[in-house]
């Protein structure tokens, strides 16, 4: 039986994180990976920053093709960010995961303090 590709979809990232992990520790010389790595935490931030602005941009102005794209690009560069740090997706799907039953406001209120309280 063949699984959809939502069904793949933590298989594709973590896949993905592989991949980016080997690039990472092997440094092949053709790898874009290992280029962006290479140019430290100004390039991969600047990277991360570049595709959060095209993923607004997209959101707002483009095509869900476009957006599409654009998020992708955005997991894909904050894998990358993650494996320079050695921050597994397990660590943000467990964060994720801890947030099911708990609603948004009350979450953040949680982790700030109630700092930056929503007035509704």
């Amino acid at each position: 039986m063949m699984t959809s590709v939502r069904e793949e979809g933590a298989a594709i990232l973590d896949r993905l994180y592989e991949i980016i992990v080997a690039r990472r520790d092997e440094r092949p010389a053709d790898s874009y990976v290992a280029k962006l790595l290479d140019g430290g935490w100004d390039a991969i931030s600047a990277k991360v920053r570049e595709e959060a602005e095209e993923v607004v941009i997209a959101g707002r102005n483009e095509s869900d093709e476009a957006l599409t794209h654009e998020v992708a690009d955005l997991l894909f560069h904050v894998w990358v960010m993650m494996a320079s740090r050695g921050v597994s997706p397990d660590s943000v799907y467990r964060e994720l995961a801890s947030r099911f039953g708990v609603g948004g406001l009350e979450e953040k209120a949680s982790r700030d303090g109630g700092k930056h309280d929503v007035v509704g």
